[in-house]
């Protein structure tokens, strides 16, 4: 599979105040740490881990809205900076979690979708009609939404909007944060179908963020977990779900509701994510991790394949 995008040691870190004239020690929120990954042509790779794992800070990195600290950013072999950024725009797009709160509820859906081929001047007036008439009907929508507004549609339906706001200028990945999350679940499942189909049809990549593993279970090829803003497990979904290697990942996959499966004991993850102004030293997840030990508290995991399984990654010293 051709690399499409990769991401080589992205760190983002915000500065909250202290030091300087103010005084005080410095604050440092790492919400992102030495994160490392790739997305093939045509792939879906998830990103999953509990809200305030660093998911939707690094969507928003692959998607250009939030410039890295440390690490580079390649798309097709060539490093995004701010010199490159614009020629890469319209081939990187993104889907956000809320879709009433994504729209401009004074424009109609036709000016709604033709937005980013007029920011990037794709082609004429006559031509962004023509191409947002063929993206509504693509989409679901009936051709009289053009001319309607946020409003006046269901969630469901204003997610197909952003759907194909997003596919306007023909990208080649959707960074997807969170797209189900705020839809009700028989209408999650049209908009799942949904890009699954436009996946096939038009050779899409995504970067599927998501909390949730059921969903995950159906759509991808791969998953990456973060915690904390670490990357601790890499891998094949069929072979995540069927032999999780990380004791986080583990207890993830434990919390998904079974029906007819009663939860084992001691699966759950204990305690609270700790504060990324403070990350615990070595493995940040011993502070929670039934497994650690000494060594855990002292020395940070390396990302390295696990035992007999070259393409599943895991930053775990006791990894199984």
């Amino acid at each position: 599979m051709n690399e499409l995008v990769a991401l080589d040691g992205i760190s983002v870190h915000f500065h909250l105040g202290g030091g300087g004239f103010l005084g005080g020690k410095p604050r440092i929120l790492r919400a992102v740490e030495n994160v490392s990954f790739a997305i093939g042509e045509g792939e879906t790779l998830a990103l999953v881990g509990e809200s305030g794992s660093g998911k939707s800070t690094l969507g928003n990195v692959v998607a250009g809205l939030q410039p890295p600290t440390a690490g580079t950013l390649r798309f097709r072999g060539r490093t995004l900076d701010r010199a490159t950024w614009p020629q890469a725009r319209r081939s990187i797009q993104i889907v956000f979690q809320d879709p009433f709160g994504a729209l401009d509820p004074r424009m109609p859906v036709s000016a709604i979708i033709a937005e980013p081929l007029r920011i990037q001047g794709i082609g004429t007036p006559a031509e962004r009609r023509a191409r947002t008439a063929a993206l509504v009907e693509q989409v679901g929508l009936p051709v009289d939404a053009l001319n309607r507004y946020p409003h006046e549609f269901s969630g469901g339906q204003r997610q197909r909007i952003a759907i194909a706001r997003a596919l306007a200028p023909d990208p080649a990945l959707i960074v997807a944060d969170e797209p189900l999350s705020a839809l009700d679940v028989s209408i999650q499942s049209q908009v799942l179908n949904l890009m699954k189909e436009l996946q096939e049809r038009l050779g899409l990549s995504y970067l599927f963020i998501s909390h949730d593993l059921a969903v995950v279970n159906h759509l991808v090829d791969r998953v990456a977990v973060l915690y904390l803003g670490r990357l601790v497990e890499l891998a094949p979904r069929q072979l995540l779900f069927d032999r999780p290697s990380h004791p986080y990942t583990q207890a993830l996959l434990h919390a998904v509701p079974r029906i007819g499966r009663k939860r084992a004991r001691g699966q759950t993850i204990k305690g609270e994510m700790p504060s990324p102004l403070n990350p615990p030293p070595g493995c940040v997840f011993h502070p929670r991790c039934p497994k650690a030990q000494d060594v855990c508290r002292t020395t940070a995991p390396i990302l390295e394949p696990a035992p007999g399984r070259a393409a599943h990654m895991s930053a775990c010293h006791f990894k199984e």
